[in-house]
């Protein structure tokens, strides 16, 4: 075991304004707020962070010119409903049809595309559930699914449920906790700390020892990028994707 999933961390130009919308979302509670940091946990307990980038630039999604890198499968009983919804919220639609019917995924799932207040992709998928909306997971974009999930399997101690050339997807002790790969081609990595090339999101990782961590990710293939604090450090997995891992002080 190296560590678990903290947080889903976003970049924003108003981080205070896009954890409202998220808040907003998904019923979120707040859990921190201040100049370099807006943190909230939702009802289903993810918890979601938000930091203000200057310039920050918006995913281009579906190019690969400004590639969205990372983004949040939420479940909905009714995906035209939901859509109607987060429009009402700030989102706007940018995949599926222009009618009141969700589009299909091509495996049946029916599904919207929408992008929220500063431009990060997000879907709503059809599910048979009572919640009007619930996280399903993150879903990373990468050329090779099935690698890039072994390495997120043994940092964040998740179990493999599926690996293919399509995609791929890790669960964990906690139903509601889950990670994807999709596929992409001709992928455009991010180049972290450099502003023409943004992550726009990550994932932070909490570790018990930060120095025994960076053996066992450096050891899988995880690059030590510039950045560092009191309790962070920055790495990038193996197809370029920024991450933290964070830890308690001593």
């Amino acid at each position: 075991m190296i560590g678990t999933l903290r947080n889903v961390a976003f970049d924003a130009p108003d981080h205070r304004a896009l954890a409202r919308f998220y808040a907003d979302l998904l019923s979120g509670e707040m859990l921190g707020d201040s100049k370099e940091w807006t943190f909230l946990v939702t009802a289903d307990g993810w918890r979601l962070g938000f930091q203000p980038v200057a310039g920050d630039r918006a995913s281009t999604w579906p190019s690969q010119e400004l590639p969205q890198q990372l983004h949040l499968d939420f479940q909905v009983p009714d995906v035209a409903a939901a859509a109607l919804r987060v429009e009402s919220l700030g989102a706007t639609r940018v995949g599926g049809n222009d009618g009141d019917e969700s589009s299909d995924s091509g495996d049946g799932q029916k599904l919207v595309v929408m992008t929220d207040p500063a431009g990060h992709p997000f879907c709503l998928c059809a599910n048979e559930q009572d919640e009007p909306i619930r996280v399903f997971g993150a879903c990373i974009d990468c050329p090779d699914p099935a690698g890039l999930a072994r390495f997120y399997a043994a940092l964040l101690s998740m179990e493999i449920c599926y690996e293919g050339d399509d995609g791929a997807w890790l669960a964990g002790d906690n139903p509601a906790v889950n990670v994807t790969f999709q596929g992409v081609a001709d992928y455009n990595p991010p180049r972290w700390p450099d502003p023409a090339y943004p992550q726009q999101l990550h994932l932070d990782v909490f570790v018990h020892d930060v120095d025994t961590a960076e053996r066992q990710v450096i050891s899988l293939g995880a690059l030590r990028l510039p950045g560092s604090g009191d309790n962070w450090r920055v790495y990038a997995d193996p197809v370029g994707h920024p991450f933290c891992l964070v830890f308690d002080p001593e």
